[in-house]
């Protein structure tokens, strides 16, 4: 089943630090909390059967191949990144931005990047559930879910296996002595699971 950390590993984050205007370590650290966020709330979608069925039909309209070989940020539609988006986070967009730049150290505005980023980040994901539908025997529940890091969908458990507050951790000098983002766990307190698991119910 597939991972998380293999979606990050296709974003070009040299790109995408260029387009928000930030350097690759702090775009990493943006698309390590917006892919989760983003898949969050396709799962929530996805709930229902009828929810289920709406996101299996948009993510038929995305191309399985558009993660080969590469991608180009340039080449993404961010119009259809936006409406993703709203489908996906709709009105709870406003909530995660400020939970996550309140729980991010040294006052960095950790959501207003996420906010940036995931109209560009969006396609890809679609593009990547697609390639996942075409090659498993399993529903997008279980699809979403592995990705969550969780069978059964509960974001509060690792936030799909990405370390994100290791990642914050190292780039706010997490190995200095008596930082408070010393334990790649704390990372200044940032718990995404915990932040997702609050806006769309641990289930």
């Amino acid at each position: 089943m597939a991972d998380i950390n293999e979606l990050l590993k296709m974003i070009p984050l040299e790109q995408l630090g260029a387009k928000l205007g930030v350097d690759t370590e702090t775009a990493r650290a943006t698309a390590a909390a917006a892919l989760p966020s983003l898949l969050a709330g396709l799962n929530s979608n996805a709930s229902s059967p009828e929810g289920e069925e709406a996101l299996n039909s948009a993510i038929a309209q995305h191309d399985a191949t558009f993660l080969d070989g590469g991608v180009d940020i340039d080449a993404v539609d961010t119009e259809d990144g936006q409406k993703i988006v709203q489908h996906a986070l709709g009105g709870n967009q406003d909530a995660l931005a400020a939970s996550l730049t309140s729980a991010a150290p040294g006052g960095f505005d950790l959501g207003d990047l996420v906010k940036k980023a995931l109209p560009i980040l969006a396609p890809l994901v679609m593009s990547f559930l697609a390639k996942q539908a075409s090659n498993s025997s399993g529903g997008l529940g279980s699809i979403l879910g592995g990705l969550l890091g969780s069978a059964g969908g509960n974001t509060a458990q690792g936030a799909g296996g990405i370390d994100l507050g290791g990642i914050l951790g190292g780039l706010f000098g997490g190995a200095q002595q008596g930082s408070s983002t010393a334990n790649p766990q704390g990372a200044g307190g940032l718990d995404l699971g915990g932040i997702l698991g609050g806006l769309f119910g641990k289930k």
